[in-house]
C-alpha cells in the first residue's frame, strides 16, 4: 500500500503473454536480478523471455534504496568466519565487479538514471562499534580492498562523525530507471518482455518448462526464477534464509548542506543514509532506511518510521516530517552470501535469492555468473554463490533461524483476546478463530468482511496482519497475501483459500 520516492515518479509496464513460446531462456521475475541476467544472455545472443507477475520494477526493487556498496552487508569478517578468506575475497571482487559493470552498462546503453560514484561511511556510535570497525577494516584488506581507511570527524552536514571506516567509489543509481534502461536494451535485442504473467510450475527438463497462471507454457533451455524467493521449493533453499521488513523514510535537506556520501552504522538493526536527488529547487531529498524485523513478526510500523526519523533527524540536516514512507522486504541468508545458480537437484533451472542488504549489487552477480553458467563459461564466484552449499560454522545461526520458525508455528494454540469479529473497523484485518479454525479477514471502506483460511499454503503457517502494508505476511518463510487473498510475495504460489464464516461469537486473536 506504500509508495516508494522511486514508484511515485517513474512507472513501468509490459503486456502479458497471450499464448505458449519457446526461447533459450525464460526468466521469471522483472526486478534487478532478473532484468539483470535477461540483459547479460540477451547481450550475449539468446533468445530471451522475461515474465512477471506484475511488471518490472514493481516488486522489491522498486522499494530498494538503491546502495551499490562494496562495504558488505553483513561484513567481511562475517564472511571470513563462516566461509573462509578466499570466500572474503571473492565476496569483494563480486561486488566490485558489479558496481563496475552496472556503470559499463549505463554508459554502453546511455541508461539516464541518475548512476554516480561516492564515498560510503560505516561509523560506530559504541565501543562495541568501535571494536567491529577495527575487525572490518583488517578484513576487508585482507579481502583486497586496501583502499577502506579509517576516518575521523566525517561531515554529515549536521554533525562530525567521530569513528568511521571509508569506503570510496560505492555506487548510486535511481533503481527503476535504470531497469527502464534494461527493458529496452533487452528488447532491442530481441527479447521480450511480458507483466500480468504469472508463474505457477517450473518442470526442468530439455526443454525445462513454465506453466503461467493463464495456461500458456514457455518451453526454454533454461529457467531463471529470480522472484526474490524461490516459489519452485519447498525446504530446499528456505530453511537456509529468512525474510526481513525494513523501513525507509524520504525526508528534505536544504541543497548543499550535507557531502553526497553514503553512511551506513553499526547498530543493530542498523540504519543506512544516501541522497536520492533533487525534490524541488530548495531542497533534495534524503533517504534513511532501517529498522527492520522479521516478516509477519511485529505490527508497528508507525514506531519504526518515528525512530528512523528521530535517528535521522539527530545525525543530518534534513527538515520537517518525512515526506516518503515505504517498507520492503529483503531475504537473509544464514552465512550472509547470497544464492546464486543451478536449482538442486536441477539441470537447467537456476535461482537468485537471498539479497541481504545488498540486492542490486547481488543483481548484478546474477546476470554475470548466470550468463556463465547458461553459456558454459567458467566463472570463479559459482562455488561461493552455489545455492546448494552448506556452512558448518554457520549452523548456530542456521538453528536460530529455524527455531524462529518452529516457535510461528505455536500460533494455533490461538488465544482469544476477546475482540469480537464484528468489532473490526473498516480497512482493517486480523486473525480470527471462526469455527475451530484460524481466519484472515478483512473489511473493506464499504463494510463487506472478506475471509480466508489463515493458513499460508506454502507450510501451513499462520499468516499475520501487517497494518502498514494492508496484507496478511507469514511469519515462517515470508510469504504475503492481499486482502483479496491473493498472493503478494512468495515462496507461496497460490493465495489464501477463501473461507464461508458466521458471525456468532467469532473472537480475535
Amino acid at each position: 500500500m506504500t509508495t516508494s520516492y522511486w514508484a511515485a515518479g517513474t512507472a513501468l509496464t509490459s503486456p502479458p503473454l497471450d499464448g505458449d513460446a519457446e526461447c533459450d531462456a525464460c526468466v521469471i521475475g522483472a526486478g534487478i536480478a532478473g532484468l539483470s541476467v535477461a540483459y547479460e544472455l540477451a547481450a550475449a545472443g539468446l533468445a530471451v523471455i522475461v515474465i512477471d507477475a506484475q511488471g518490472p520494477g514493481a516488486g522489491e526493487t522498486g522499494r530498494t534504496t538503491a546502495h551499490l556498496m562494496t562495504a558488505f552487508d553483513d561484513y567481511f569478517s562475517y564472511v571470513e568466519r563462516h566461509l573462509g578468506h578466499q570466500a572474503a575475497r571473492q565476496v569483494a571482487r563480486s561486488h566490485a565487479a558489479a558496481v563496475s559493470r552496472m556503470e559499463a552498462i549505463c554508459a554502453a546503453e546511455s541508461i539516464a538514471c541518475d548512476f554516480r560514484r561516492v564515498d560510503g561511511y560505516l561509523f560506530a556510535e559504541s565501543s562495541d562499534g568501535e571494536d567491529l570497525l577495527a575487525r572490518e577494516l583488517e578484513a576487508a584488506h585482507r579481502a583486497g580492498l586496501e583502499d577502506v581507511e579509517r576516518a575521523s570527524d566525517v561531515p554529515t552536514g549536521k554533525v562530525l562523525l567521530r569513528s568511521a571506516l571509508r569506503f570510496p567509489r560505492q555506487g548510486q543509481l535511481h533503481p527503476l530507471k535504470y531497469l527502464g534502461g534494461l527493458v529496452d536494451a533487452i528488447q532491442r535485442r530481441g527479447g521480450k518482455v511480458y507483466g500480468k504473467t504469472r508463474a505457477m510450475e517450473v518442470s526442468d527438463g530439455h526443454p525445462a518448462t513454465v506453466d503461467t497462471a493463464s495456461g500458456a507454457r514457455i518451453r526454454a533451455g533454461s529457467v531463471v526464477v529470480a522472484t526474490n524467493t524461490p516459489f519452485i521449493d519447498r525446504f530446499a533453499i528456505h530453511t537456509k534464509q529468512a525474510a526481513y521488513r525494513t523501513f525507509v523514510v524520504g525526508m528534505k535537506v536544504p541543497r548543499g548542506s550535507m557531502p553526497p556520501s553514503q553512511f551506513w552504522d553499526t547498530l543493530e538493526p542498523y540504519h543506512y543514509v544516501r541522497i536520492a536527488g533533487d525534490f524541488d529547487p530548495d531542497y533534495q531529498l534524503l533517504i534513511s532506511g532501517g529498522e527492520d524485523h522479521k516478516v509477519g513478526q511485529a505490527d508497528d510500523a508507525g514506531q519504526r518510521f518515528a525512530r528512523l526519523a528521530d535517528w535521522t533527524r539527530q545525525r543530518f540536516p534534513v527538515v520537517d516530517a518525512p515526506v516518503f514512507a515505504w517498507s520492503g522486504q529483503v531475504m537473509e541468508p544464514v552465512d550472509g552470501v547470497a544464492f546464486i545458480g543451478r536449482n538442486p537437484g536441477d539441470a537447467n533451472v537456476y535461482v537468485v535469492t537471498g539479497d541481504s542488504g545488498n540486492g542490486m549489487t547481488h543483481g548484478a552477480i546474477a546476470g554475470m555468473l548466470i550468463r556463465d553458467q547458461i553459456t558454459d563459461r567458467t566463472n570463479d564466484w559459482a562455488e561461493l554463490y552455489d545455492p546448494s552449499r552448506k556452512s558448518l560454522t554457520a549452523v548456530v545461526e542456521y538453528a536460530r533461524e529455524n527455531a524462529n520458525v518452529v516457535v510461528q508455528y505455536a500460533d494455533w494454540l490461538g488465544k482469544d483476546d476477546g475482540v469480537a469479529l464484528d468489532a473490526i473497523a473498516p480497512g482493517a484485518g486480523h486473525v480470527v478463530r471462526a469455527g475451530g479454525r484460524h481466519v484472515a479477514a478483512f473489511r473493506d471502506a464499504d463494510d463487506g468482511l472478506h475471509t480466508f483460511d489463515a493458513t499460508c499454503p506454502h507450510l501451513k503457517c499462520l499468516v499475520q496482519w501487517n497494518s502498514l502494508e494492508q496484507s496478511f505476511d507469514c511469519p515462517c518463510h515470508g510469504s504475503r497475501f492481499g486482502v483479496d487473498g491473493s498472493v503478494l510475495h512468495g515462496p507461496a504460489k497460490g493465495g489464501l483459500e477463501p473461507v464461508d464464516v458466521t458471525r456468532d461469537d467469532q473472537r480475535h486473536h
